[in-house]
């Protein structure tokens, strides 16, 4: 089953599946992106708990998924491999208040079809869950990143690789723990 449902602003036609589920712990904007999506005409399903999805897969076969990155009791990546290993037919955007380009590429080697960063427009959202999956990737090019920028790429793919362990992280890049934690919460400005 699909659904369609009308772009107000280009006046273009999305053709997602239906349901559209929102997996995000964030709920003021879990609750207006959902309005959103409903005053769009989409079938929109919250889903407030994201461990049982980490294990047990959404109830349907088909459909579409926003999902955030960071959670505090399951990781967005988890969510993305538990989705895409038991609904494989599943439309996946990850959405994150704090990207980075290695999250970026562990979401999509999981299977997320896009990967955008807080804040993201509705239509930005639709555009990356109509996108297609093996299309080309227009990518603008990026300014210069500061050194603040360069550290926390650095510390967010030694991060992945010791799949989320601040501690195994800290000793690999020769911090303190607490020092780490601290870096991790304030992402660049830039």
């Amino acid at each position: 089953m699909t659904l369609l449902a009308e772009s107000e602003e280009r006046g273009s036609e999305h053709l997602l599946p239906s349901p559209l589920y929102l997996i995000d712990d964030d709920v003021i904007y879990r609750e207006r992106l959902a309005q959103s999506l409903r005053s769009r005409g989409f079938h929109t399903c919250i889903i407030s708990d994201p461990c049982v999805i980490a294990h047990h897969g959404l109830p349907t076969a088909s459909g579409c998924a926003i999902v955030d990155l960071r959670m505090p009791s399951v990781s967005g990546l988890d969510v993305v491999s538990s989705i895409k290993l038991r609904n494989p037919d599943v439309r996946i955007v990850v959405v994150t208040g704090f990207g980075s380009i290695a999250s970026a590429v562990e979401a999509m080697r999981r299977g997320a079809l896009s990967y955008l960063t807080k804040p993201v427009g509705i239509n930005d959202i639709l555009a990356a869950l109509n996108a297609p999956e093996n299309g080309p990737l227009s990518v603008p090019p990026a300014p210069t990143a500061s050194l603040a920028r360069v550290e926390w790429e650095h510390i967010q793919s030694v991060l992945t690789r010791c799949d989320g362990n601040i501690s195994k992280t800290a000793k690999e890049l020769g911090l303190h723990r607490r020092s780490l934690q601290r870096k991790l919460r304030e992402p660049p400005a830039d």
